[in-house]
């Protein structure tokens, strides 16, 4: 079983994605003119997507735009590289900085690196949300960009995004929320009646969102969307070519051409399940999150670090090496991400876990009994690598072996 958004677990559900991909496999977006139902697809894919975060507020002024994009990372890269374009266009800033917590996603590292940005991660409040104080001690004539989650990747806590919406809005500088494992969840939560603090163009000074379409809204892999507050921003995005001796050229985002089997997959999901399926999932995880949280909570030897928001939990332990219990997890089939700053592992509860949890929550007890009464790694398991990891003082040696692993990985 899976720690991580698999899919769907309906066969019916699956068949009709595989059935929309497979109409749509030789389509192109990027010749506009000749695929023209993808580009329709597109658009209805954003405007349903939009229409759940915000579009319909008033304060949204009705200019919420967008593209699809190939995932999570990418939607991230482009809000970057647009909101690093359009401040220098507004403020004349070449030197641009950004502002993340600890908790951001590592696409923010890759914008970073890609697009020549000084990047500073602000470590979390005790809460382990973003410090708006901090955030805001951060802030200087250069930075073009503040960041939070809804909910953050690690721990599945939402970050204040009213605060730092204020703060954005204040200083004139943009402000992105990555809701793409929130997007799909967090408007359904809400009208299923759970307390959840604001997070997207409703709030002042959010000026772009990240939103995956293939996690919780159940469209294939490779589909995520990147909005925007107004196409002011947005056209900072395009990439347009007037001297190649090709022709006139122009692409809304980093890829030229783009799988359109994709795009029609994402858009037959969202109109297959539509908002009652969407609710009806929602309603489901979400009550598997909290009987799973429960559960763990009552294992004495771990502890839930901060107070979920969602439908990631995250945890660890101050008596036992919570890497060797994930080791055994995974030797049952449960492979779970291990988390640093406190070092912990999450799972992140999909439809899939809705009906195993109580199987989950035994397997972790024998895994936490097992660790508690044999303590050390077993054959095989990753705890020593994600321990001895965790204590290098010399972070540019673990990069070198993130680098070489994935360089021996090909």
């Amino acid at each position: 079983m899976l720690g991580y958004i698999g899919g769907s677990e309906s066969g019916e559900h699956f068949s009709l994605i595989n059935e929309a991909c497979s109409m749509f496999a030789h389509t192109n977006p990027l010749h506009l003119d000749v695929f023209r139902s993808v580009v329709r697809f597109e658009g209805e894919v954003v405007a349903m997507t939009a229409a759940l975060l915000g579009s319909k507020e008033k304060t949204s002024g009705g200019q919420i735009c967008g593209n699809m994009t190939s995932g999570g990372t990418e939607s991230i890269l482009l809000a970057v590289k647009s909101s690093r374009d359009y401040m220098k266009s507004k403020k004349g800033i070449t030197r641009p900085e950004m502002i993340i917590p600890e908790s951001g996603h590592s696409a923010y590292d890759k914008a970073a690196q890609y697009f020549n940005i000084k990047l500073w991660r602000v470590p979390v409040n005790k809460n382990f949300q973003a410090d708006v104080k901090a955030i805001r001690r951060h802030i200087n004539k250069n930075t073009v960009l503040i960041v939070g989650s809804s909910p953050g990747f690690p721990h599945g806590i939402i970050d204040p995004i009213e605060e730092l919406g204020n703060l954005a809005s204040s200083f004139g500088i943009c402000f992105h929320v990555d809701l793409c494992l929130g997007g799909f969840v967090l408007p359904f939560a809400r009208e299923l009646g759970y307390d959840i603090p604001p997070y997207d163009f409703s709030v002042k000074g959010v000026t772009s969102i990240s939103v995956d379409v293939h996690k919780y809204g159940l469209a294939p892999k490779g589909t995520s969307i990147v909005l925007y507050r107004n196409h002011e921003i947005r056209k900072h995005q395009f990439v347009a070519v007037t001297e190649w001796s090709g022709g006139l050229y122009v692409s809304p985002t980093i890829a030229g051409s783009r799988p359109g089997s994709l795009i029609a997959g994402a858009w037959a999901a969202m109109m297959s399940l539509g908002k009652a399926g969407y609710l009806e999932n929602t309603k489901a995880i979400m009550e598997g999150s909290k009987r799973l949280q429960k559960g763990i909570e009552e294992i004495a030897e771990l502890f839930i670090i901060g107070k979920p928001d969602m439908t990631i939990v995250a945890f660890g332990s101050d008596v036992l090496d919570i890497f060797e219990v994930n080791d055994i997890m995974s030797s049952k089939g449960w492979h779970l991400n291990a988390l640093q700053r406190p070092n912990s592992i999450h799972i992140c509860v999909t439809l899939q876990h809705v009906p195993v949890v109580e199987d989950f929550l035994r397997d972790l007890k024998e895994s936490v009994k097992t660790v508690k009464e044999n303590p050390g790694p077993i054959s095989g398991g990753l705890a020593p690598i994600y321990g001895a990891a965790g204590k290098m003082p010399d972070r540019g040696m673990v990069q070198e072996l993130l680098v070489d692993f994935m360089d021996g990985s090909y």
